[in-house]
């Protein structure tokens, strides 16, 4: 008997703005091709124009009549995020939706991105930080809905608040981890702030559980030349539905999250099936490493200063804001 695939029936988005990042492949892709289905139009930011452009090609024979763009980006550059939001900002429309959701993930040895962050902690939180930053205007514009991506990963571990950036020692799990967790904290404390200041923004948080993407694969960029063992395992068990998800199933929680009406701010959607790692999606327990709102508190300010962006800090500054260089 065959089994049947989780799914779930996503709103009417037509006249709505989406913005998903890491849409060239994987979930990012899939998530791209389900909101374009619904109506949404949707800016995909890429940091490779040729993988986009596939990415549109194979979505527009999926969905005739799609609407969907490219924008340059990469998160490992904080002049390309400010870049991206400026142009989306000289645009000015509204986003509705917005899916913090490329990511990096294990490179085997530490790397760093422009500005010489932790190449995982630069990408995975302190780009999508900054993004969110610059395209603040844009978000309480559209009152719009962020889901931020994070990972199983979010619950283990913990923040290396004496070396954020590994540069006394290197461990790639625990590196990953630890900007999945600040990431997670983001997220959750973008809500409360949001709240608290009446931006009209809702932020929530989800976790693909565990699939055969891309992240694990051979990624020459991140000086991994060939697929991990763990992604050929995973490919081999996913491939017989045994305990772990696929591209297809690994989306629907971001899905839920960011279009359902009964998806909520300050919560976490995952996986419902065993451990978490695959099955139909659903709201789950927030991680405890992501439940201190202290530790949240103290990795906004963190990232303000790293990042060289600012959030407003009351109701007036709402128009602007802000963005200093760095030093």
């Amino acid at each position: 008997m065959a089994r049947t695939r989780p799914d779930i029936t996503v709103p009417d988005l037509s006249g709505k703005l989406a913005v998903v990042t890491g849409a060239s492949d994987g979930v990012g892709l899939g998530l791209t091709a389900r909101l374009a289905a619904a109506g949404a139009e949707v800016v995909m930011p890429v940091r490779n124009r040729r993988k986009g452009e596939a990415a549109i090609a194979k979505i527009e024979q999926q969905h005739p009549g799609a609407k969907v763009s490219l924008r340059d980006l990469d998160l490992s550059s904080l002049d390309s995020v400010a870049a991206l939001g400026a142009t989306l900002c000289e645009e000015n429309r509204p986003i509705h939706l917005l899916v913090n959701n490329a990511g990096v993930m294990t490179p085997p040895d530490r790397q760093t991105t422009t500005e010489g962050f932790e190449l995982q902690f630069g990408s995975n939180h302190l780009g999508h930080f900054a993004l969110v930053a610059h395209l603040l205007p844009l978000l309480r514009a559209g009152r719009a809905r962020v889901t931020s991506q994070i990972s199983v990963a979010a619950n283990q571990h913990s923040i290396n608040w004496d070396d954020l950036n590994w540069e006394r020692s290197y461990n790639g799990r625990h590196a990953y981890s630890q900007s999945k967790i600040a990431f997670g904290l983001f997220g959750l404390e973008l809500d409360r702030r949001s709240q608290a200041g009446g931006w009209g923004i809702t932020s929530n948080l989800a976790h693909p559980g565990v699939a055969a993407t891309n992240l694990l694969a051979a990624r020459p960029e991140v000086g991994r030349t060939r697929d991990t063992v763990g992604v050929r395992v995973i490919r081999a068990l996913a491939g017989r539905g045994i305990l772990l998800g696929t591209v297809e199933t690994a989306l629907l929680p971001a899905l839920m999250a960011v279009t359902s009406p009964e998806a909520h701010g300050a919560r976490l959607y995952g996986p419902s099936g065993l451990g978490h790692l695959a099955g139909a999606p659903a709201e789950q327990t927030v991680y405890s490493r992501l439940r201190g709102k202290d530790d949240a508190t103290r990795i906004w300010r963190i990232s303000e200063e790293l990042t060289g962006t600012a959030f407003p800090a009351d109701e007036d500054a709402h128009h602007d804001p802000g963005s200093r260089r760095r030093s």
